[in-house]
């Protein structure tokens, strides 16, 4: 099993927990890359705004921007790299947006490889489904997102179409992933 090394490049596969059918990025990364900037490009990749709170769980330690407000102790997130929380390929940690949706992600390092030259990283090289929009209420609100924007009839539907900015006729659609835009927001 490899090893992490100062230059490796970590392909990683992000899962949203409890999302059915799965909706997964597999992104390519820089395995000292540090937690708070690790951060960012989940979330880029995954299509979220950033505009909640975060952290990376590991067993029962936390690891999250300090905040003097915290009611739980966590370790500052700027000062640990990927390669200190996922030291070997198959291992997992989770990776939390929004704590009031409560979006858990599965962060699973696949491989540790080396560098290619004149690739410019981070990068997303394969992906599945739109992610969900903020706010919608975690993976169960979500689900019933979809429901209601199933069906014209749905006393909510309009709220929800009206709500996400959907012009008339337009749909949105959960299949949607696009690699070409995930790769122009990491870079």
């Amino acid at each position: 099993m490899a090893k992490a090394t100062t230059n490796s490049v970590y392909q990683l596969k992000i899962t949203l927990k409890n999302s059915k059918p799965p909706i997964w990025r597999r992104i390519e990364i820089a395995s000292n890359t540090k937690l708070d900037k690790a951060a960012l490009i989940i979330l880029e990749a995954m299509g979220w705004y950033n505009s909640h709170l975060h952290q990376f769980i590991v067993g029962h330690t936390y690891y999250s921007m300090p905040d003097p407000d915290d009611i739980m102790d966590s370790l500052d997130e700027r000062k640990y790299t990927l390669a200190q929380i996922l030291p070997k390929e198959k291992a997992k940690c989770v990776f939390e947006y929004d704590f009031g949706d409560g979006w858990e992600h599965e962060l699973l390092l696949e491989k540790i490889l080396e560098p290619e030259p004149k690739t410019k990283y981070p990068r997303c090289t394969a992906g599945k489904m739109a992610c969900p929009p903020e706010d919608c209420g975690g993976v169960w609100g979500y689900m019933n997102l979809i429901e209601i924007l199933k069906d014209p009839e749905h006393e909510e539907h309009d709220t929800y179409v009206e709500w996400l900015g959907l012009e008339s006729g337009e749909d949105f659609d959960p299949k949607e992933f696009s690699l070409e835009e995930v790769n122009e927001r990491l870079h």
